[in-house]
C-alpha cells in the first residue's frame, strides 16, 4: 500500500497552476493522478488531453469548469468529466483558489498533455 502525504508532495509550476504527481516514481498500472492547485481567477489559458479522458474531482473552492466553450459552476464535491481531445481549464472564482484531483486512464501525463495558446477572460 502506498500512501502520499499532501504535506510531502511536490508542486510544479505549469502555466496558471500548480501540480503534484502523488505517485512519482511507482509503475502507475495505466493510469495516472494529479493533485492540481489553481490560485485567483482569469484570464487563463486552456489545455488538453490528445490520448485520454480526465476526471476531476474539486476537493475545495468553488469556481468555473471550461470545456470548449461551454461554462459550469462548480464548487467542493462536483466531479467533471472531460472527454478526450476537449479544450478545457478550471477557474477559481475571483479572490478564491481550487484543489482538483485529476485522473487519467494514461501512464503519461507528461505525453498527453497540450498547453494551448488562447487566453479564456471569464471575468471580463
Amino acid at each position: 500500500m502506498i500512501v502520499r502525504r499532501f504535506a510531502d508532495l511536490e508542486f510544479s509550476e505549469l502555466p496558471g497552476r500548480l501540480s503534484a504527481d502523488p505517485f512519482a516514481g511507482v509503475d502507475p498500472s495505466g493510469t495516472s493522478v494529479r493533485i492540481v492547485r489553481i490560485e485567483g481567477a482569469s484570464p487563463r489559458s486552456p489545455h488538453r488531453h490528445p490520448r485520454s479522458a480526465e476526471a476531476v474531482y474539486v476537493a475545495e473552492g468553488s469556481g468555473r469548469a471550461w470545456q470548449d466553450g461551454e461554462v459550469r459552476r462548480v464548487t467542493a464535491g462536483d466531479t467533471v468529466l472531460v472527454p478526450r481531445g476537449v479544450p478545457h481549464a478550471t477557474i477559481p472564482d475571483p479572490g478564491g483558489s481550487l484543489l482538483l484531483v485529476c485522473f487519467f486512464p494514461d501512464p503519461d501525463l507528461a505525453t498527453n498533455l497540450e498547453e494551448l495558446d488562447a487566453v479564456l477572460d471569464l471575468d471580463g
